[in-house]
């Protein structure tokens, strides 16, 4: 398949110009047949409009400016949790301050086929929609360029993928993020540590197992191929499911960094259904810092990413390139931190003693009240863990108190 060699934004945007001297009419021509007038011959009129389409040509009045109330389209993958809900905040917020609405919408599996990319592109311009911000999607580069020839401004945020470089991207520190977290654990005295991510295509996945591997690598210790595990989607289920075959090896992990919160929460449930505590038996750090962190039993040590900050500038720079500024980079970065709650504690002494797995009764779930209020833009869900023997500095729960319900993700 040939690549197009990328050009301006300028130049791949199609004008009446460009189509009447295709056509071999007039301006004037092209203008009548774009404004719906009827004093134009039926061939000439059948074959600008084909070359309209074949330009993939929106007319101005389709590209609305901020003055004319525009919206900015947002694309969310997949099911709208905790994390989608922050960064959807943000982008409000960011929308508020630059005086436009947000459409929210959900990213099509169809948009996996290029041939649907002219088409969809179209659309959003007769919608008069002034950009297009993605969070953890997937696009094709078809999608890309018909994006850009229709003169949408496109951001992309913590993507799975980036099919050309100069696509505008915002994130966080990822590596600096996988390799914090592994840091924290690895002072905490832990040495079989295990990374369980996303989807292994996901440039954010990728970076944080990196960071991962880098802090290992660092400490002299070695990272085999069983140390690093990807799931099918950053989500709870997915955790849940690593996590049994993690801790049914001879030798399972003592601490476990997670490539998401929904993950951590996935890996705590298979913990407490083996009759292990966490810390006690198994440490666990998550990433994102969702309202899921703050209520989980006990509450999930994670890397804070400033999501809400994510969503607001990825709606400013839609709007600097609506207005025609050039962008310093096409690539943003914002600082990660290591926020240290309650699952994390130095492994199990040296006799070792870890504490063999009880019987557990997986049906005990019930609905658990939050430990602080949470935001009410998005349910969350609490992480049971059995009581310990003794008492404990770390959040005990009464021995006669039900164990809490995780709704699958």
């Amino acid at each position: 398949m040939l690549e197009r060699t990328p050009r301006s934004r300028s130049a791949r945007r199609p004008t009446l110009a460009l189509i009447a001297e295709s056509a071999g009419v007039s301006v004037a021509t092209v203008s009548k047949v774009v404004n719906g007038r009827d004093d134009v011959a039926p061939d000439t009129r059948a074959l600008v409009e084909e070359l309209l389409r074949r330009h993939d040509y929106a007319p101005p009045s389709a590209r609305r400016s901020p003055q004319a109330g525009g919206a900015v389209q947002f694309l969310v993958h997949g099911e709208l949790r905790a994390y989608a809900t922050q960064v959807i905040d943000g982008v409000l917020s960011g929308a508020e301050e630059a005086g436009v609405s947000v459409s929210v919408g959900r990213l099509g599996e169809d948009l996996a086929d290029p041939a649907t990319a002219r088409p969809w592109a179209r659309e959003l311009a007769a919608l008069g929609r002034l950009g297009v911000i993605v969070v953890t999607g997937e696009l094709s580069a078809a999608h890309v360029d018909a994006l850009d020839r229709a003169g949408l401004p496109l951001v992309v945020i913590d993507p799975l993928n980036l099919p050309r470089r100069e696509v505008t991207s915002v994130g966080s520190t990822n590596f600096t993020g996988g390799m914090t977290a592994t840091q924290h654990l690895l002072q905490l005295g832990h040495r079989d540590v295990v990374y369980v991510g996303g989807p292994g295509t996901s440039s954010c996945n990728r970076a944080r197992e990196h960071g991962f591997r880098a802090a290992m690598e660092a400490a002299g210790l070695p990272v085999p191929p069983e140390a690093a595990l990807d799931t099918e989607e950053f989500a709870y289920e997915p955790g849940r499911r690593a996590a049994e075959r993690l801790l049914e090896r001879e030798h399972p992990p003592t601490a476990v960094v997670a490539g998401c919160d929904a993950i951590a929460l996935g890996v705590m449930e298979a913990a407490r259904v083996r009759g292990l505590r966490v810390p006690d038996d198994l440490s666990v750090v998550g990433f994102d810092d969702t309202e899921l962190a703050e209520v989980a039993t006990p509450p999930l040590t994670t890397v804070h990413q400033p999501l809400r900050e994510m969503g607001r500038v990825a709606l400013r720079t839609v709007m600097r390139v609506v207005a025609g500024e050039q962008l310093d980079s096409h690539h943003v970065e914002l600082a990660t931190e290591l926020v240290v709650r309650a699952t994390t504690a130095p492994p199990p002494g040296p006799a070792g003693a870890r504490r063999g797995p009880r019987a557990v009764d997986a049906r005990r779930t019930v609905p658990v009240a939050p430990a602080a209020p949470a935001a009410p833009s998005a349910p969350v869900a609490a992480v049971a863990q059995l009581p310990p023997a003794g008492p404990t500095a770390v959040a005990p729960l009464s021995r006669t108190a039900p164990l809490p319900h995780v709704p699958r993700a």
